[in-house]
Order: structure tokens, then sequence, then C-alpha cells
């Protein structure tokens, strides 16, 4: 499984990319979206929208199953990646990359130390 150095994740495997302090992108991981299998489905937050860390914010569903995506941090919804809405395709090709999900400008950016490094989430999955 692909699991980016540079990332932090949540136990529900959603990932963060905070290389923009002002701007997060948010995921679900490669070992997610392989366990998940074919994304049908995904509905996306609304921008705009102020959410706090732990909330469900977005839906996805696959071959097998729906699930929850929740906020990883506390904040605003300031984009969505809106292509995924009619394809979601790229969560599982490129999870790390075109299959971002959203972004939020965060309230708290201190809620990212919370969340897993890279090799404690390799832990959690394996």
């Amino acid at each position: 499984m692909n699991v980016p150095d540079n990332l932090r994740f949540m136990p529900s495997h959603e990932w963060v990319d905070a290389s923009d302090p002002d701007s997060y992108n948010i995921g679900i991981s490669d070992h997610a979206q392989a366990e998940l299998t074919d994304i049908v489905y995904l509905e996306l937050p609304e921008t705009g929208r102020i959410v706090e860390k732990g909330e469900p914010v977005a839906v996805i569903e696959s071959v097998k199953a729906a699930n929850d995506i929740y906020a990883p941090v506390s904040g605003e919804i300031i984009r969505v990646n809106e292509p995924l809405g009619e394809a979601p395709e790229p969560v599982n090709e490129d999870p790390f990359g075109d299959g971002w999900m959203f972004q939020i400008k965060p309230s708290n950016p201190s809620e990212l130390e919370e969340l897993m490094d890279s090799a404690s989430y390799r832990e959690h999955i394996s």
C-alpha cells in the first residue's frame, strides 16, 4: 500500500495534505480505496460549510458499501473536487493525486498534530 510520508491520517482512513497551511487537501487512503473496491458514487460537501473535526462531511459508495468521510480537522470547506461527483474513478486510480476530495481552511491547525503520521498509519493498517 502506498502511504506518502508527507501526509497525516485518521483511523477512519482520511488523509490530510497540509503542505499549504491555509488550505488542506483531504481524501481517502490507498488502503481505504482498495478495501472499498470500485467507487461508484461520491457525495461531496458544499463549499462554505463550517465543519468540526470528526464530523461526517461526505459519503462514498462502492460496489461493496456506503461510508461516511469525516473531517480530519475543523474549518471551512473552501473547495471540492467537483469532477469526482460525476466520475469518481480517480479515487481508485490516484487517491493521493487526482482523487483528492475537498479542501479545508483550518480553524485550529494544532488538530493536525492529533492525526497519525505515515509510520503510525502503516502500523494501523497492518
